[in-house]
C-alpha cells in the first residue's frame, strides 16, 4: 500500500511544472512568457508577483477556445439580428479571439488595439495571429483610439473590451467619460461586451458606472472562475424568447469552437430584474478611478 501511495505521489509530481517556456521577454510594460504544457501553448504576463494566463490555445485544435471568459464573449451574438460587419477589439493578448471572428466571419472588418507591441510580436509569432486587409493591427493605447475614432466618426457593430488582467487594471479604460466615448463609437444597432470581474469591491462601482452611461445590461456568468462579462446595445435588450430563436441559428456555427451558446444564454441576467449593487454606489469617472485599490 505505501508503495502504491509513493507511486501516485510521484506521478502527481511529475505531473507538475512540465510547461516548458519557449519564449521569455521584458517589454515596456510587462514580462512576457510563452508556455508550452503538452498541447497547450500559453501567453502569461508576469506583473508583480504572479503570472497570469491571458492567452492559451490547442496546438492541434487551434479553432478551439481554451477560455471560459472567451466563449462567453460570443453572447454578444444573441443582442445582434444580423452578422456583424466591423469589430473593434481592445486588448489582443494572443489574438485567439481575433482568429476565431474571422474565420467566423471572413468578410467583417476586425481591428485590434493593442498597447503593447511585444504582445502583438507574439502573438504573431507563436500564436498564429492571422491578419490580412481585413483583420489589422495597431499598436495604441485603448482610450486614445477611441477618442481619435470618434472625431473620426467611425462606428463598429461589435466592441470588444479585453484589456484587464489579473494584476492589474487600465483604470482609465473603466470610467463613465471612457464610456461614453466608446458608445458614440457604436453602430445603431451595435452590442458592446467587456471582459471584467465578478468580485471584489470594484463590482458595485464599475457596474453602476456601466447602467449610468448604457442603461440595463446583461451580465454573464459561469461557476468556473470570477470573470464575467458585461454585455450592453444600443438597442433595448431582447426578450428571452428572440435570444432562444437567436441560439437555434448560432449553435451549429458556433460549435467548432467549443462554444455551447444555448448553455450560456442560460447564464445571462439583466440588470433590469437583478440589480446587486446599491443605489447610491459611487460611480467611476476620470476624477475618480481607484480601480487597482478596489479590485483586491
Amino acid at each position: 500500500m505505501n508503495k502504491l501511495i509513493f507511486l501516485c505521489l510521484f506521478i502527481s509530481f511529475s505531473s507538475v511544472s512540465v510547461a516548458k517556456v519557449i519564449h521569455k521577454e521584458r517589454s515596456l510594460y510587462r514580462n512576457i512568457i510563452v508556455e508550452d504544457n503538452y498541447n497547450l501553448r500559453c501567453l502569461k504576463f508576469n506583473v508583480k508577483t504572479s503570472k497570469t494566463n491571458q492567452s492559451c490555445l490547442y496546438k492541434d485544435e487551434p479553432q478551439k477556445l481554451v477560455f471560459n471568459y472567451t466563449k462567453l464573449l460570443f453572447s454578444s451574438l444573441l443582442l445582434l439580428d444580423k452578422a456583424p460587419e466591423k469589430i473593434l477589439i481592445i486588448g489582443l493578448g494572443g489574438g485567439t479571439m481575433s482568429n476565431s471572428l474571422h474565420q467566423l466571419y471572413p468578410q467583417a472588418i476586425i481591428e485590434n488595439v493593442e498597447i503593447d507591441p511585444a504582445v502583438i510580436k507574439v502573438a504573431r509569432q507563436y500564436f498564429s495571429f492571422f491578419e490580412n486587409d481585413k483583420v489589422t493591427s495597431k499598436v495604441q493605447d485603448g482610450r486614445i483610439f477611441v477618442k481619435r475614432a470618434a472625431m473620426k466618426n467611425q462606428t463598429y457593430d461589435w466592441i470588444i473590451l479585453d484589456a484587464f488582467n489579473g494584476d492589474y487594471i487600465p483604470e482609465h479604460l473603466l470610467t463613465k467619460e471612457f464610456l461614453q466615448e466608446t458608445k458614440s463609437l457604436l453602430s445603431k444597432d451595435g452590442v458592446l461586451s467587456a471582459n471584467t470581474f465578478s468580485v471584489s469591491d470594484l463590482y458595485a462601482h464599475e457596474s453602476a458606472t456601466y447602467k449610468a452611461v448604457f442603461g440595463d445590461f446583461f451580465n454573464v456568468r459561469n461557476q468556473k472562475n470570477s470573470n464575467r462579462i458585461i454585455l450592453t446595445s444600443n438597442n433595448p435588450l431582447p426578450s428571452g424568447k428572440v435570444i432562444i430563436e437567436r441560439v437555434k441559428k448560432l449553435n451549429l456555427n458556433l460549435s467548432p469552437f467549443g462554444v455551447d451558446i444555448a448553455k450560456i444564454s442560460t447564464n445571462m441576467t439583466s440588470t433590469k430584474e437583478d440589480q446587486d449593487w446599491p443605489e447610491n454606489t459611487k460611480l467611476l469617472t476620470d476624477q475618480f478611478s481607484p480601480a487597482n485599490l478596489l479590485n483586491q
